[in-house]
């Protein structure tokens, strides 16, 4: 039987370092500190946190909430919450080794039952079934065999919410950020947790704020004047200095655009907006 692990799915550490050799994961370290604001569209006042729609709850979420994998700017696939996969039938059945010592905010361990309860939501994996192994070892089954699935389960919308309903309803996470405030389409205030294992990697910021501005003109005229830092937007107004921004993922191709008080890495995650959605971990205050 062909055999798949997570060796065959990461991008090789010669090239990683080749990588680092070439100055493209090189550049300004990180300053701690500070709060992230942030206008977007696409809240609802019917926003919860185990739906993910709209440009709004999916950064909310990318604070809050981790997966299983990650894909990281360069396209390398890493664990996340899963620390090793494998597949000995041709990626049918797929088993995921958890991290260990992780804990939702509210202190509670993080189980192979919270991977069990939100995958089982989700329709669109082929998913047969979902079981815990042990605490912190999961076996999916799917449908039919995808050796793709650790990347796929990357993807935002596959975020690991706790399985208690009335956790999942506050927003409790293990992620770098905690809720202070949610207000259904409206604003998002996080904050940085005391200690976490991405402590020295990620979550340079103390707060995160995101506020609802559904009109495009407004978002470019609250960034213009001050009031936040980064806006979803096409294009900056006429009365806006260009010197002051930065425009991504290009000035080509404008997605949303950042102040430049804003720190940003070298290379930023394209396979979803607001780098890969996990602005709120890589970026800083400079």
């Amino acid at each position: 039987m062909t055999r798949f692990d997570r060796r065959l799915l990461f991008t090789s550490g010669a090239a990683a370092a080749l990588l680092a050799a070439t100055g493209v994961s090189a550049g300004p370290f990180p300053q701690k500190g500070g709060r992230l604001k942030v206008a977007l569209s696409g809240a609802t006042r019917t926003d919860q946190w185990d739906t993910p729609y709209g440009m709004f709850m999916q950064v909310a979420r990318g604070a809050v909430f981790e997966t299983l994998t990650e894909i990281q700017a360069d396209g390398t696939l890493r664990g996340d919450l899963a620390q090793g996969w494998s597949s000995a039938d041709g990626g049918r059945t797929w088993v995921f080794e958890l991290a260990q010592d992780v804990v939702f905010h509210d202190g509670s361990p993080f189980e192979a039952q919270d991977v069990v309860a939100t995958l089982s939501e989700h329709n669109g994996l082929g998913l047969v079934s979902a079981k815990a192994n042990k605490r912190l070892s999961v076996r999916v089954t799917l449908e039919t065999p995808n050796s793709s699935l650790p990347f796929l389960l990357a993807d935002p919308q596959f975020a690991i919410l706790p399985a208690a309903a009335e956790k999942r309803a506050a927003g409790v996470g293990t992620g770098l950020y905690r809720v202070h405030k949610f207000d259904a389409g409206r604003q998002f205030l996080g904050q940085r947790v005391s200690a976490h294992r991405k402590d020295g990697r990620e979550g340079w910021f103390d707060e995160i704020e995101l506020v609802s501005i559904p009109s495009e003109a407004v978002r470019a005229e609250a960034l213009r004047d001050g009031f936040v830092d980064v806006a979803d937007v096409a294009a900056l107004d006429a009365y806006t200095d260009p010197s002051e921004f930065q425009l991504l993922p290009s000035e080509r191709d404008t997605q949303h655009v950042v102040h430049r008080s804003v720190g940003l890495p070298v290379a930023l995650g394209t396979a979803w907006p607001l780098d890969n959605f996990a602005m709120a971990r890589r970026w800083w205050k400079t």
